[in-house]
């Protein structure tokens, strides 16, 4: 990408913007899905982020992904320290637990550190506190997404009492139920493969702050990169999470599964559904998150594939492997039917071509992969939603074209973004020349 970024001295000031507009406005967020979880008798972000620093942690990696990220911005003397605090915190913490019979649970420690941290580096002065502020604001951001969607779960199950899983179900038939398939699958391996797999899927945080932490390696002492993951992961986690209450869907292992509370209507993954009638709208319980469509999951876990292609091999193949995993346990533990992981990946590019490469503005090539993404997420939505039917008559020119646009989606995407300059394929994505560099960002 352009070269022409901010200074080492400075940073930007756009850039240094974009995280403390962000904490405004998460601030706002959080006191505002507060007063609604406390209308509706549920704990709220404010009171788990109280939690936090009460011994009784909501999430460990997510508060130890926060501390990591602050501390990428802070000389190595003070993230030596930091880091150090905050485990031998967590370890008094969980004596602390199991001496009173408490839920045994880190992730106070880097909390408090990440507190203490803050106080600290709002007394520096200069480039140090500008550079340390602006990853500790990140670091916070991180840990402010994560409790604002776990409320937005909640605000999924009140607003969408029937859920859509038995038109996604029907639409599923087209790729050939991969739900079910990847799920007997699991089932036949043993337990072994599934064990890996459910730490990659729970750990996706981790990996992304190891991921950011390569690309912000060298904020301490030069300009900061003009995009990274951070920046793809807090627009997906706004913008995503809006389809859990336009298209509520609770997947496969809830709603055909063992997970159903008694309202499931099949036996998942071991008997596929017979289509004896038309899909229907479905109540279900007021437990359930209707968080499927689209997949989260697959669209950070693309996100960071794409953002580890510029990587060492190493990185390049944890990047990989991240996602190829992710994409499996979705299926595998029915979380997911195979509709909402197209969704995702499509959401996912159509997110990272509004945000990529900032400095070469929104000219037609932009332009074109963003509208084209945008109107194929859509299809694919109302397709789902109205076309179930004829998609499971007619599976094979059904899942072609789904699987062709996602195809299109994607090719599109590398002839804009990846595709060497002065290819044929970089001519059509805009990229004829080869003068741009990628100096000023790490991907």
């Amino acid at each position: 990408m352009k070269v022409s970024g901010p200074s080492p001295s400075g940073g930007g000031l756009g850039f240094r913007f974009v995280p403390a507009a962000g904490l405004i406005v998460a601030m706002v967020l959080l006191i505002a899905a507060q007063v609604w979880a406390s209308t509706h008798e549920t704990m709220g972000p404010l009171r788990s982020l109280l939690a936090d620093y009460l011994a009784d942690p909501q999430s460990a990696s997510v508060s130890w992904a926060g501390l990591g990220l602050a501390c990428i911005g802070v000389p190595a003397r003070a993230r030596v320290v930091s880091l150090a605090a905050a485990a031998v915190l967590d370890l008094l913490v969980l004596g602390l637990q199991a001496a009173c019979g408490w839920h045994v649970s880190i992730g106070t420690g880097p909390t408090l550190v990440l507190t203490a941290l803050t106080i600290t580096v709002a007394r520096w002065d200069g480039q140090r506190r500008r550079t340390a502020l602006s990853a500790i604001a990140f670091g916070v951001l991180l840990i402010m997404a994560s409790k604002l969607a776990d409320t937005w779960l909640l605000v999924s199950i009140l607003a969408g009492p029937e859920v859509l899983d038995q038109y996604v179900q029907v639409a599923d038939r087209a790729l050939g139920e991969p739900a079910w398939l990847v799920g007997q699958l699991l089932e036949a391996l043993g337990p072994i493969p599934s064990h890996v797999l459910h730490v990659v899927y729970i750990q996706l945080p981790v990996a992304a702050m190891v991921v950011a932490v390569w690309q912000l390696r060298h904020v301490t002492t030069g300009p900061w990169p003009r995009h990274t993951l951070l920046r793809t992961f807090l627009v997906l986690g706004v913008i995503g999470p809006l389809g859990y209450v336009l298209f509520p869907v609770v997947g496969p292992v809830f709603a055909y599964g063992p997970l159903g509370h008694g309202l499931q209507i099949g036996s998942w993954p071991d008997v596929l559904p017979t289509l004896t009638h038309p899909p229907r709208p479905m109540l279900f319980d007021t437990v359930t998150a209707r968080n499927c469509m689209p997949s989260m999951h697959t669209a950070w876990a693309t996100a960071l594939f794409i953002h580890t292609r510029k990587a060492p091999r190493w990185l390049r193949w944890a990047g990989a492997f991240w996602l190829v995993c992710t994409l499996l346990a979705t299926l595998g533990f029915g979380y997911h039917y195979g509709c909402d992981l197209v969704a995702g990946a499509v959401l996912c590019m159509t997110v990272e071509s509004a945000l990529r490469d900032p400095d070469s503005g929104w000219n037609r090539y932009r332009v074109r992969l963003v509208a084209s993404g945008a109107a194929v997420f859509a299809g694919l939505l109302l397709s789902f939603r109205f076309l179930a039917t004829t998609m499971a008559t007619y599976p094979v020119p059904a899942g072609l074209a789904v699987l062709g646009s996602l195809a299109a989606v994607s090719l599109l995407f590398h002839a804009t973004w990846f595709a060497p300059p002065g290819s044929r394929l970089a001519i059509a994505g805009g990229r004829g020349m080869p003068a741009r560099t990628e100096a000023a960002i790490d991907q």
